[in-house]
């Protein structure tokens, strides 16, 4: 374990948004071949927010990092550096950290996008972290926001029920005491990157009328092989963070997964032999939101009072990269 008199970075603010609208499987019906039960026993989602087609994922993205800094009691200008994790940025430049950035008034703040998928997130803490602790920075915001029904192929039934949008924020500072963030995981795997991916846009496929014909503009997934690894990963993930200081799965008090699949969640609620009331679900509200859905879990976790002071969470997650990771911390209560 860490000597408790070093210095140590934790969360000390979440926030969250969601856009209003809700497309409910039996709105899927109507558009796909598909249906509520087949979605539900094989994903266990029932519906999923959707953004208007006048809100970009900056949009989400600022709502949340609004509330986070409310929650953490923090002024935009006390920021010292924005991360948005995303795979639906505004636009391929500036990055949507940038027009965060702009949007809150964080003067003092640098800017960048992490690209990671529903890892996403989880690579931001990792960062922002390290940064607090070599005192490079002392605020750092840290944001999950995903608009992926713009990138979602309404005619292919096996992608576009999973996905959900949404935004999710966090506020990482240094903390006293034994709190905070004692241990992160990351990792990859390049030789998985065409199980999940989204073809044409960038300097590969560039766009043209062929590429727009071909619809390689939308997600497309290897259900199978993405399941696989991630039934895989997740549970091995949030092992190797624990072993990192010293712990065992039995030392888990609560666990916020990567919000993809609810047999994904429970095959790793089996392995780490955790109680399902210790594991966060918000799946079947919100589908998979990629590098929002930790985010997002995380801030309804807090805001539920459902972390207790003192208690380690677990964060794990796994994406598109492929990629995985998780967070180790002892949790201090925040303000809610």
């Amino acid at each position: 374990m860490r000597m408790s008199n070093s210095k140590r970075a934790g969360i000390i603010g979440t926030g969250s948004f969601l856009p209003e609208k809700v497309l409910t499987n039996f709105d899927l019906e109507k558009i796909v071949d598909t249906n509520d039960e087949w979605i539900r026993t094989r994903s266990g989602i029932e519906e999923r927010r959707i953004a208007d087609e006048n809100t970009a994922t900056s949009d989400l993205a600022t709502k949340a990092a609004q509330a986070a800094l409310e929650n953490a009691g923090k002024a935009p200008e006390e920021i010292d550096l924005i991360l948005v994790a995303t795979v639906t940025p505004d636009m391929s430049f500036p990055s949507t950290a940038c027009i965060v950035q702009k949007n809150i008034g964080a003067v003092h703040a640098a800017a960048v996008d992490i690209e990671a998928a529903c890892t996403g997130f989880i690579y931001g803490i990792a960062m922002a972290e390290s940064f607090v602790k070599t005192g490079l920075f002392k605020n750092i915001l840290v944001i999950g926001a995903e608009t992926l029904s713009k990138i979602c192929d309404y005619t292919d039934r096996n992608t576009c029920v999973l996905f959900g949008d949404g935004a999710g924020a966090a506020v990482i500072s240094e903390v006293d005491g034994d709190f905070g963030i004692l241990s992160s995981y990351l990792g990859a795997d390049g030789m998985g990157a065409h199980l999940l991916t989204l073809p044409a846009g960038g300097s590969r496929i560039p766009v043209s009328g062929k590429s727009i014909e071909e619809r390689l503009h939308y997600i497309k997934m290897d259900g199978t092989e993405v399941y696989k690894f991630a039934i895989k990963i997740m549970g091995e993930a949030a092992e190797k963070a624990l072993e990192k200081i010293g712990m065992t799965k039995v030392d888990i008090d609560f666990l916020i997964p990567h919000q993809a699949n609810i047999r994904i969640i429970e095959s790793a609620t089996r392995r780490l032999k955790i109680s399902p009331e210790k594991v966060y679900v918000n799946l079947n509200k919100y589908g998979n939101m990629s590098a929002a859905s930790v985010a997002v879990a995380l801030d309804e976790a807090n805001r539920k009072n459902l972390l207790k002071e003192g208690d380690t969470i677990v964060l794990v997650g796994f994406g598109g990269g492929l990629t995985w990771g998780s967070i180790v911390m002892k949790w201090k209560n925040i303000g809610r």
